[in-house]
C-alpha cells in the first residue's frame, strides 16, 4: 500500500516538490556556511518525493532548537504555509485525505527540520 501510495504521490505532484526541495539543497550546499541548511533540504527533499511509510522522530538539543528558531524566522513560515494550504485543499475530498495528511507532515518538518530524523 505505501508503495502505491508513493507511485501517485509522484504522478500527483510529490516529484515537483521533491525537485523543488532538491534544487534549494544543492543551491544552499554551493556556500560553505549553508551546507547545514542544504542538508536539511536535502532531508526535506527524501520525505517530498516519499513520504508514505515514513515517520520524523525529533531528538534536538539546544543547539538544534535555536538553529530552528532562526529556521523558522528565515523560511520555515513560508514553507509550513504553503504546505498547509496544499492539505486542506487536499483534505476537502476523500481521495485527496491521505494526501493532505501527507502535506501536513512535511508542513510540520519544514516548521522544524533540525534535530529530526526521518526513519
Amino acid at each position: 500500500m505505501k508503495f502505491l501510495g508513493n507511485i501517485l504521490w509522484l504522478i500527483c505532484g510529490g516529484f515537483l516538490s521533491g525537485l523543488g526541495w532538491l534544487c534549494a539543497g544543492l543551491l544552499w550546499c554551493i556556500t560553505i556556511i549553508g551546507i547545514p541548511i542544504g542538508v536539511q533540504c536535502f532531508k526535506l527533499s527524501a520525505i517530498s518525493f516519499a513520504p508514505f511509510g515514513k515517520e520524523v522522530v525529533y531528538e534536538g538539543g539546544a543547539v538544534s532548537f535555536l538553529i530552528n528558531v532562526i529556521w523558522f524566522l528565515m523560511s520555515g513560515i513560508e514553507l509550513a504555509l504553503g504546505n498547509l494550504i496544499l492539505g486542506v485543499i487536499l483534505c476537502c475530498t476523500v481521495v485527496g485525505i491521505p494526501f493532505g495528511l501527507q502535506f501536513f507532515k512535511i508542513a510540520k518538518l519544514s516548521l522544524a527540520p533540525f534535530g529530526a530524523v526521518i526513519v
